[in-house]
């Protein structure tokens, strides 16, 4: 189609409308948004109606209506751009004809301009510019189809009517992009970022124009200009990577790279989620930005975090491109994610498009839907593979996670698994975890629902027990094996395998039932017998001592049956020793792995008595021992991990206390007598006397030994005291102080004040002490512990303590009381504490909150409003709770600020009194005790700052006010002989000399209502010169009417 030559001098820009009927896009704006937005547009001077404007203008309207009919009216559109811009190829024109391509463009724009000012909460403006990008694509379309065939390697783009269009428009709506109004701005940068993503092509002047522009956004103030900015420059981003990888190195000039390093900035850096979010997943994905973009798994924002499942890593392709360690990460990021649509997203992908890529599906088309395969245990395998299933699939590893979801998700795969003989006698590591986890999700979810299932698919009890035997036999040669000669790594690997499919089998055995008599006497003597090994490991070996304890009866007897055959089975290992050592030799060893108190010794010392040996073999020999006898004391820490009858009056485990456990304490070799105090402190649990006789023990341990056996020590001593109560401390002081040392130990051992934070946060909320001034100090101490700096970097502190101490006062009211007790004591300890960096020239305000942040924090977790009452739900009933507690915490502080205390810290302490909750529900004697001493204070004038009268002032008036009532409702009692109180007769004034003290000092309720606490002191000054202007009677009446 020819090309119009235009007959008459180009229309320019400039005649644009300032008439507000022409589009709907100005009606739906209100009047304020409107003129302010205009004046930032710089509108051109209107011009004379025409045929062409209100073809345009039609077309623009109904574009707002509805997006269903956009692609017609970009065809109706279309078709006036042809009939200005061609010649006509029929003697039939349209009314469009008579004008030519600047009339058509400055029409568009003139339209366009009208959606700039629309706020973003209007649905028209984003259809509006929904609609100029589809027009754009259409005539873009149909200009190439009227030059035919275009070179797609031409290194210049053929000049059309659509191309003069888009740089006409682009070059007027970029400097609106500067313009001052965020609609403005907004608008014109979501224009430019959807005519990007709309077109293929852009001209490379306009490019540069375009990337310098949006380049200015990303740091606009607004996030939601920041969000259109980072869309725009996404397509950017992607189509300069794509030229990077076309070109020579020595052609590129790193600007794609700039442009790349600062959209990951962004990325990493933005405080919108919104924005972090749009680059996510509009940013190309590269080895350069895929780090930064799966690193977003871990973002503030949990939208963000579930579009990294849902968006980003489908659209990554196949998930076995990425490295093991970082599926693993993924995988066990998103299915422990605290948000739940998170993990349904994670499960979501792992069982819908992992297992796909696993089974060689092709990836979703355009229209989303992916294919799905039918299921394939090959595929399910392979999967496990990938995840590193021997070590993801262990306790508390991520694959059980996902493997629930999978079951509960796939129920095709639910029925098509089958577990024949085959599978069983070709067990690998991923084919056993398929078997236990789909036994453990058929018993455990649905209430029942698919226990009929796993009793079809899985064998009975003693085909279990028959391969059960066959693995461990295998597992054990393996070992052996490894033994013996310099073991390779793939012999390594084959023993970790074998050793994780007996692992998987003992969990199945967990859960079977045993009312088959056959199959429980054959698990049984195999399980019995498999004890005995000496090399068996210990996982292994925990979860043969759990089957066992399974198979046994739940009763006393039972229990006794137990220790009594795992004690045999320690006797057994212990002989290997024996076995192993000649006559003398082997007696002495006996009697050292016994310990009797006259001997008073261990193995290792009975070496030097066999000079046959050389240095080597004793060596070794000491080392055998040492193992075995690690090995004893470890299958007796698994029985007593599953025992919880009396020690007493089970003779075996009186038996092995005296002949294992005490020797192992004893003994000079650290691990041996290391495990033998845990060992010890099972035993504790189980005999009150015990306890108490070893409490000295454990501090000794606790005192002198290193982290880890500090660490121990903790957590005996806290199940001690959980177990058999606190009566402890009144009995042993010094507890205490190992507490106090070891919440105190940060900088130090951070592991150890992490370990006694999770032991004493314990305590107390078991309400395992009585003692109220041992609870007030280990309260206090967690508190300082929180703010303190020295907890900074201490994280699992900090997270234990942003839990515990929030739902520590808000669960009962007495330990609200409590923590009111202790705040001020410790707000003080931090204060010192805060001094002391200022004296350092430390950055105080990096290194700790402020002062008045604590403070508010300690009013927050006192507010009785928050406290946990029974019955009390709805807000109108917990606005008139107790206040029992604030009005105790405003005693405290009125006190302080009486004494000797640091001028700062009283100012700090005075700006409470306006935080504090004063409830008219309170104690009457509370509330008429702490109001006179608060007029006291108003008389004496005690706080000189703003802030601190301020808050003084709003309680005051508070207090005045429910006194009032009080004293209304005594008045109006009949037959009561009521006595106005003496501290408000006081406040209110007597004589003339207290009345001006008072005209002084008290201040009308409406001015401290509104009053800001950061007030300066001219404002107070302020305030007490509109007092003096008022006399005795109204102040009276100002302050304590009911009115107000």
């Amino acid at each position: 189609m020819p090309a119009r030559t235009s007959t008459r001098s180009a229309r320019t820009s400039n005649a644009v409308s300032h008439k507000s009927s022409v589009s709907n896009l100005n009606s739906r704006t209100s009047t304020a948004s409107r003129a302010s937005s205009t004046a930032n547009l710089d509108i051109p001077q209107e011009t004379p109606d025409n045929s062409l404007r209100a073809q345009v203008a039609a077309v623009f309207r109904d574009a707002q209506r509805t997006t269903a009919s956009h692609r017609k009216l970009a065809v109706t559109l279309r078709k006036a751009q042809e009939a200005c811009c061609y010649e006509p190829t029929s003697a039939k024109q349209s009314a469009a004809a008579d004008f030519d391509e600047d009339d058509f463009n400055a029409e568009f724009l003139r339209c366009v301009l009208r959606a700039m000012p629309v706020k973003k909460s209007e649905g028209v403006g984003e259809k509006t510019i929904r609609f100029i990008g589809l027009f754009l694509r259409h005539a873009v379309d149909k200009d190439n189809e009227a030059l035919g065939e275009v070179d797609g390697d031409a290194s210049t783009m053929p000049e059309t009517p659509t191309t003069r269009l888009t740089a006409f428009l682009i070059e007027k709506i970029l400097p609106l992009m500067t313009a001052k109004d965020k609609f403005v701005r907004y608008r014109s940068t979501q224009l430019i970022s959807h005519i990007i993503n709309s077109l293929d092509a852009i001209d490379d002047d306009l490019f540069q124009q375009l990337r310098t522009g949006l380049l200015k956004r990303i740091r606009d103030k607004e996030a939601m200009v920041r969000v259109q900015a980072v869309l725009g420059l996404g397509r950017l981003a992607g189509n300069e990577a794509d030229a990077q990888g076309d070109s020579d190195d020595s052609d590129y000039d790193g600007s794609s790279a700039t442009l790349l390093t600062k959209l990951l900035d962004v990325l990493q850096n933005d405080p919108s989620a919104d924005v972090r979010r749009s680059l996510l997943v509009n940013l190309p994905i590269l080895p350069t930005t895929l780090p930064y973009l799966l690193e977003r798994a871990r973002d503030q924002d949990a939208a963000t975090r579930r579009a990294v499942y849902s968006k980003l890593l489908p659209a990554l392709g196949d998930f076995r491109h990425l490295s093991l360690s970082m599926r693993e990460k993924l995988l066990r990021w998103g299915m422990r994610d605290r948000d739940e649509n998170v993990r349904k997203a994670a499960g979501r992908l792992f069982r819908e498009r992992w297992i796909e890529d696993c089974a060689g599906t092709p990836p979703p088309g355009e229209n989303g839907q992916a294919e799905i395969s039918p299921p394939n245990l090959e595929a399910l395998l392979e999967l496990l593979e990938r995840i590193d299933v021997v070590n993801s699939g262990v306790e508390n590893g991520v694959a059980l996670e996902a493997m629930k979801g999978f079951w509960e998700g796939r129920p095709d795969y639910r029925e098509f698994i089958t577990f024949d003989d085959t599978f069983w006698e070709t067990l690998s590591a991923e084919s056993v975890f398929v078997a236990r986890s789909f036994n453990d999700f058929c018993r455990n979810e649905g209430n029942g629902k698919y226990e009929s299932l796993v009793e079809e698919k899985l064998p009975e009890v003693t085909k279990v027990a028959f391969y059960l035997e066959r693995y461990i036999k295998v597992l054990i040669d393996a070992i052996k094996r490894a033994d013996e000669q310099e073991a390779e790594e793939d012999e390594e690997e084959d023993t970790v395998e074998q050793e994780f499919i007996v692992e998987q089998l003992l969990h199945i055995a967990l859960t079977l039932d045993y009312s088959d008599e056959v199959g429980r006497r054959k698990m049984f003597a195999l399980l019995r017998q498999t004890l005995s090994i000496p090399e068996l490991p210990d996982e292994v070996t925990k979860l043969t001592v759990e089957v066992l304890r399974d198979l046994s009866a739940p009763d006393a007897a039972g229990e006794k049956e137990f220790c009594s055959i795992v004690l045999e089975a320690v006797a057994d290992v212990h002989d290997t020793i024996v076995d192993e050592l000649p006559g003398d030799d082997a007696e002495e060893s006996f009697h050292s792995a016994r310990s009797e108190v006259s001997t008073d010794t261990t193995p290792t010392k009975k070496r030097g008595k066999t000079p046959e040996l050389s240095e080597e073999e004793a060596a070794k020999k000491a080392i055998k021992e040492i193992m075995i006898n690690m090995k004893c004391l470890h299958i007796v820490q698994c029985m007593l991990t599953n025992v919880a009858g009396n020690l007493q009056q089970n003779d075996h485990l009186v038996s092995m206390l005296n002949n294992l456990v005490v020797p192992a304490v004893r003994s000079h070799e650290a691990p041996v007598r290391e495990r033998g105090l845990v060992c010890l402190g099972l035993c504790s649990l189980l005999d009150r006397s015990l306890a108490e006789e070893n409490l000295t023990l454990f501090m000794h341990f606790f005192s002198k030994g290193h982290t880890a056996l500090q660490i121990t020590a903790l957590q005996i001593l806290t199940d001690i005291l959980n177990v058999h109560g606190a009566h402890l401390f009144s009995s042993n002081p010094t507890l205490l102080k190992v507490y106090i040392k070891a919440l105190r130990s940060g900088a130090k051992a951070p592991e150890v004040q992490a370990a006694a934070t999770v032991a004493v946060s314990k305590l107390l909320l078991g309400r395992v002490i009585s003692d109220h001034d041992v609870l007030a100090e280990l309260l206090k101490t967690l508190v300082i512990a929180y703010f303190e700096p020295a907890s900074s970097g201490n994280q699992a502190v900090r997270q234990a303590l942003n839990y515990f101490l929030p739902v520590f006062c808000y669960s009962r009211a007495e330990n609200q009381d409590l923590m009111c007790t202790v705040a001020l004591d410790a707000l003080h300890t931090l204060y010192n504490v805060r001094e002391g960096l200022e004296d350092d020239d430390a950055d105080v305000n990096e290194e700790m909150v402020s002062l008045a942040t604590i403070g508010a924090c300690l009013v927050d977790w006192t507010d009785p409003r928050k406290c946990y009452s029974p019955g009390l739900d709805a807000d109108s009933e917990r606005k008139n709770v107790n206040g029992d507690v604030h009005l105790d915490f405003a005693k405290a502080i009125m006190d302080r600020l009486d004494g000797n205390w640091p001028k700062e810290e009283k100012k700090i302490i005075a700006a409470l009194l306006g935080k504090l909750y004063i409830s008219p529900s309170s104690s009457e004697e509370k509330i008429r005790d702490v109001y006179a001493d608060v007029c006291d204070a108003v008389n004496e004038q005690i706080l000189s700052d703003a802030t601190g009268r301020n808050a003084l002032y709003k309680i005051h008036v508070s207090l005045g006010k429910i006194v009032n009532n009080l004293d209304a409702a005594a008045e109006a009692r009949p037959g009561e002989n009521f006595r106005r109180s003496v501290s408000r007769a006081t406040s209110l004034g007597v004589d003339d000399k207290t009345a001006i003290a008072e005209e002084r000092t008290i201040v009308p309720e409406a001015d401290i209502v509104e009053e800001d606490e950061e007030d300066t002191s001219r404002d107070g000054t302020t305030i007490m010169r509109t007092v003096v202007e008022r006399n005795e009677d109204s102040l009276v009446s100002e302050l304590l009417s009911d009115d107000e």
